[in-house]
């Protein structure tokens, strides 16, 4: 990557302009064509620096106003399969293992669900754990969100902001 790359990806994480030609206004702050700022996101997909395109929804203006992380301790027969299980439902969007506090705090699956209602969410928590037979779970339900942000940002310098 150079650092019109570098840049490029930067304008794309602000989001796409909402006019009727958003590459050429991209490529006219980079001093661009529109060809060439396509070409440019094409090899960044190939190379797989770029690895989804999409939009972003406000999932409070269409009415999903549950959200769960849902912390799952291990399973009778130990892990196995549980996260890549637990990975698989669509009603899960994020899956993470990570280490137990032995004693203090043995729950080493978390998911992140998204409903229209608590309720929706405690389903289908509820049918997942029958599912994967996993069941001690808590399930924190968010309050207040104070800040969402992508996961990754790019500085100007093409160093990476966690």
């Amino acid at each position: 990557m150079d650092p019109v790359d570098i840049r490029l990806l930067s304008l794309l994480e602000e989001g796409l302009p909402f006019v009727s030609h958003p590459y050429v206004e991209i490529g006219r702050q980079l001093q661009m064509t529109e060809s060439e700022v396509l070409e440019r996101l094409k090899w960044l997909r190939e190379e797989g620096v770029i690895r989804k395109f999409r939009a972003r929804i406000n999932q409070r203006k269409v009415g999903i106003t549950a959200n769960a992380l849902v912390a799952w301790k291990r399973g009778e027969s130990g892990n196995g399969d549980v996260g890549s299980l637990l990975a698989s439902y669509p009603c899960v969007t994020h899956c993470y293992e990570r280490l137990p506090v032995p004693g203090r705090w043995e729950y080493i699956f978390y998911t992140v669900h998204h409903g229209y209602s608590r309720e929706e969410v405690l389903e289908e928590v509820l049918a997942l754990s029958s599912r994967i037979g996993v069941a001690d779970y808590l399930v924190l339900f968010s309050t207040e969100e104070f800040k969402r942000v992508p996961n990754v940002r790019i500085r100007e310098n093409g160093g990476i902001m966690p």
